[in-house]
């Protein structure tokens, strides 16, 4: 019997993506750029087992039902077909961010799954081979198999991929407005945004443009032309989606009052910017000496976690 364990972290995008050019592969209509944290982990065990007619999945402790184990299935089916064995798996993970709430738990899932699942089943585990892979499960995914900072370029299947960036250091300030599941998943908005969205057009083409201006940031050290841009490239993606048919709104008061505090911190002189991906949560990006001060300043608006940056995907078990 083979079985690996493999452990991986969300990540939060700097410049976000948002949009498919291809829903089948999971490629993006632009780069994105984001930080894999420290906090957060998803640990994920897939065991091979003869004796199984199907895959099954264990999540958080209770077997898994309905879209969780349909997603967990398709992915591995794409990986049986790769390694060229039949065999199916029991997945177990475990989550300690909020599944669904906006805060990547697909990232750290599916990078754990792809890492965890190609050990398992014989494919390479280099981190090209497991960024392609696990774009394929969630397309944010693809980041979090890199440490740190990382760049998901678009492209074709080959070439669509994430590699490391090297940057200024990073503080992340994770406020949770709401840790539920959201009432429209990711996906969804996604697609409806691309398909209705009269906004969506100009997304794209503001988004490759401050991809490319993001990086020339990072090469030159420049946090504060990085903040700048990530907090502009939020505010962009959220109004493409709020211009959808019909409408999605993700941004709560609540969240609209963290957007406000940071920008009364930076007022004060804190190099802060805020972000949010698809969901209430906000995130103040911020440099590591004024995390504490961000942290406190949030704190009676959301419970708040320091997060820095952290490791890429790792295998804890390698296949037996």
């Amino acid at each position: 019997m083979s079985t690996a364990t493999a452990i991986a972290h969300p990540n939060i995008a700097l410049v976000k993506y948002w949009g498919k050019s291809d829903a089948t592969l999971n490629l993006p209509e632009t780069g994105s750029l984001s930080l894999t944290l420290d906090v957060f982990p998803t640990t994920t065990t897939v065991t091979l087992d003869d004796a199984l007619t199907a895959d099954t999945l264990e999540l958080d402790g209770l077997p898994a039902a309905g879209t969780p184990l349909d997603r967990v299935r398709r992915f591995l089916d794409l990986v049986r077909a790769q390694a060229g064995v039949a065999t199916h798996a029991r997945v177990v993970s475990r989550n300690t961010v909020p599944t669904g709430a906006g805060l990547a738990s697909s990232a750290s899932g599916f990078a754990a799954l792809a890492a965890a699942a190609s050990a398992a089943y014989g494919l390479p585990t280099d981190t090209v081979s497991l960024s392609r892979l696990a774009r394929r499960g969630s397309g944010s995914a693809s980041r979090s198999v890199l440490p740190a900072l990382a760049v998901w370029h678009e492209g074709d299947d080959a070439t669509s991929y994430a590699e490391p960036v090297t940057g200024p250091e990073i503080a992340m300030v994770v406020a949770t407005v709401d840790a539920g599941p959201k009432a429209v998943s990711s996906r969804e908005a996604m697609r409806r945004s691309a398909a209705t969205s009269p906004y969506y057009p100009a997304w794209v083409t503001s988004t490759r443009e401050t991809l490319e201006v993001a990086l020339e940031a990072c090469a030159d050290d420049d946090f504060t032309a990085l903040g700048r841009l990530a907090e502009t490239n939020a505010l962009r993606m959220h109004a493409a989606i709020q211009g959808c048919e019909p409408p999605v709104r993700y941004l709560a008061p609540a969240s609209v009052a963290l957007f406000d505090r940071v920008a009364a911190l930076r007022a004060e002189g804190v190099d802060v910017w805020g972000t949010a991906d698809a969901g209430p949560n906000v995130v103040a990006v911020c440099r590591p000496a004024d995390a504490g001060r961000v942290a406190d300043a949030l704190a009676d608006l959301a419970p708040v976690t320091v997060a820095l940056p952290g490791p890429g995907v790792r295998l804890v078990e390698g296949a037996e």
